[in-house]
């Protein structure tokens, strides 16, 4: 027997910030995201002879252990261990045996949830493996928690819940880690339109998201004004994105990624860097109307809005900085779990 399951990346096309605690939690937050056609994949085959192997293939990361209720968390493998550790906590209450293969077709640190996205791709293959009662809300609060409170990893809510529930989505975060996520009706020729006009431009540069998010909490916490009101202006991004995007009115697009870029680079240090800025500059004289850093910022990916027929020159004047350009396309799925 071998369970398989795959959970979507995500691009933030708007109000990406708002979903971190404190600001969320006192001021609540929006975001509007989309999954994209790269994923993570989970296959677990169990095993008989109490061992547990931890295989992560795009990471060359391979462990073997003995199989006990809670695994030593030492800084290898961190993720799939919490993961386990949460699976035997709160359900089977007893030790497992399996081997776990993981791949992302992102990079960590490279801002498209990657790392979010691989415990949700995780969990569903336990959930499919052991039969656990948990449907999609639960799939991705518990991602959250396993990352967030487990193991005290710094970062937002939106990737959990993109992974798991896929396609368009805007969403909001409030106090008690309440989330609503409310999938947005988007035509396909707007969605088409949209993919063919976002260039996803991968700068092959990665950065620890935590810095930047930890800085980015002092502030809401230190009652920085400038910063909380760039986080105001964020989330309002999220909502004038929305309404484009149901409207099909995709000339604003690029407008509102740019008050996007403009406003989250004065909510923390780091977001931005002198080459990131020049990137940015290079593709809005190229033709792009807008764009942003993908994720928390700091390197990764960037994506930028170009309009009628400029995403060629726009990809040409990027190509010179090195990088790559990735071709994709919106999905309409979250999380699928299989046996086979």
């Amino acid at each position: 027997m071998i369970i398989r399951s795959k959970a979507p990346l995500r691009i933030g096309l708007a109000g990406g910030g708002s979903d971190v605690s404190p600001y969320s939690d006192l001021y609540g937050g929006a975001i509007l995201n989309a999954t994209i056609s790269m994923y993570a994949y989970a296959t677990i085959e169990p095993r008989n002879d109490g061992k547990i192997v931890l295989n992560a293939v795009d990471k060359g990361e391979y462990l073997t252990l003995t199989s006990t209720e809670q695994l030593t968390i030492d800084g290898q493998l961190d993720l799939l261990k919490g993961i386990y550790n949460r699976v035997v906590r709160d359900f089977t209450k007893e030790p497992l045996s399996f081997t776990l293969t993981t791949f992302v077709d992102a990079p960590p640190g490279s801002g498209l949830g990657s790392s979010s996205t691989l415990v949700a791709a995780v969990l569903g293959a336990f959930t499919e493996w052991l039969k656990l009662p948990l449907g999609e809300y639960d799939i991705a609060q518990l991602a959250y928690a396993i990352e967030r409170v487990d193991l005290s990893q710094a970062g937002g809510k939106q990737d959990q819940y993109a992974a798991t529930f896929g396609g368009v989505n805007f969403m909001e975060f409030y106090k008690e880690d309440k989330v609503i996520v409310n999938p947005l009706r988007i035509s396909q020729r707007v969605l088409d339109e949209l993919a063919f006009n976002l260039v996803l431009y991968y700068t092959e540069t990665s950065r620890l998201s935590s810095t930047i998010i930890e800085q980015q909490r002092e502030n809401v916490t230190k009652n920085n004004t400038s910063s909380i009101e760039a986080m105001h202006n964020i989330k309002r991004q999220a909502i004038l994105m929305k309404e484009a995007l149901l409207k099909g009115d995709l000339d604003q697009v690029g407008t509102i990624l740019d008050f996007g870029w403009q406003n989250k680079k004065k909510m923390a240090e780091g977001i931005s860097n002198p080459q990131i800025d020049e990137i940015y500059a290079t593709a809005l004289k190229a033709g792009a109307t807008g764009g942003k850093i993908s994720g928390a910022g700091g390197g990764g990916f960037m994506f930028f809005y170009c309009p009628e027929n400029t995403r060629y020159q726009v990809v040409e004047s990027l190509l010179k900085f090195g990088g790559q350009v990735k071709r994709y396309g919106f999905t309409k799925h979250g999380l699928s779990t299989w046996t086979s």
